[in-house]
């Protein structure tokens, strides 16, 4: 028996909801509207009493598994490890596959967001690399190797 039906979307908790949605827009997600989420069934969900937050859920183009990004006003966020290495226990990194990696690269790079090591090759099947975004998300770009 299999009690999943499909994956839906990835939740990251952020400080700046405007600067990462920014962020993974133009990476080339595309944005629903901000709404805000508060009351009995959040407060049930999350085991918080009082908590609202907003979110933004993020959609890659053509349709998929989304990302939420998720703000919380009541009660404050707790700051994260911003500079965690990829061996650090927990949710590490959210990927995506590009059209080309080395634009997306000198996209991220444009605004700030460098190359956590640097672009590397699998078996001459991927370009992948990992680049360090805001709040210390690290997403990783790749791209297929075309023969």
């Amino acid at each position: 028996m299999t009690f999943i039906r499909h994956f839906d979307h990835v939740g990251i908790t952020v400080a700046d909801l405007d600067a990462v949605t920014a962020f993974f827009v133009g990476l080339g997600l595309e944005a629903d509207q901000k709404m805000a989420v508060e009351g009995e069934f959040l407060d049930t969900v999350i085991g918080m009493t009082g908590a609202r937050t907003e979110i933004v859920m993020l959609r890659p183009p053509g349709g998929g598994t989304t990302l939420e990004l998720s703000s919380f006003t009541r009660p404050d966020h707790l700051p994260g490890s911003p500079a965690a290495p990829a061996n650090e226990l927990g949710l590490r990194n959210v990927a995506f596959e590009v059209h080309d990696l080395r634009a997306a690269v000198e996209h991220a790079a444009a605004g700030g967001y460098g190359l956590v090591g640097d672009i590397g090759e699998y078996e001459g099947m991927w370009r992948m690399a990992y680049v360090r975004g805001p709040e210390g998300i690290i997403v990783s770009l790749a791209e297929r190797v075309e023969n």
